[in-house]
């Protein structure tokens, strides 16, 4: 499997990860029987059970343009530096996303956010083959 792949894997990992992260700040703000039910008429979020929601919704809307970008490069056997260091940015820069986030550093997160942004940048600019 090419080191994209690779990433692209790590970062569906850390995706499991922060879900799991979610589902047990609901459990211990709520209780195992309360998050089991219906969840109909849960109480409001604590600021650690929000942000634990946002760093989930963020991470699935940067994968929604990560992933499919990283398969596009596999199917066309396009995998060189650029397309290494894209998903290498991408991956390293979501982990310490995730964790400055739920740390609840201002910020330093969007600097983080964007080092990702420039890994998707570098992907597509090596499948366009402006990067080679």
């Amino acid at each position: 499997m090419s080191t994209e792949l690779n990433l692209l894997t790590y970062s569906v990992a850390l995706l499991f990860v922060l879900i799991m992260i979610q589902a047990l700040a609901g459990v211990f703000k709520n209780g195992s029987k309360v998050m089991a039910g219906n969840r109909d008429s849960l109480p409001p979020d604590s600021v650690w059970m929000a942000r634990t929601k946002r760093v989930v919704a963020n991470h699935i809307e940067n994968l929604a343009v990560f992933a499919p970008i990283v398969l596009v490069a596999a199917l066309a056997r396009i995998s060189n530096q650029w397309t290494v260091l894209g998903a290498q940015l991408f991956f390293y820069s979501r982990l310490a996303h995730a964790i400055i986030y739920l740390a609840g550093w201002p910020w330093i997160r969007a600097v983080a956010w964007t080092v990702g942004l420039v890994g998707i940048v570098l992907i597509f600019l090596a499948l366009f083959g402006i990067l080679q």
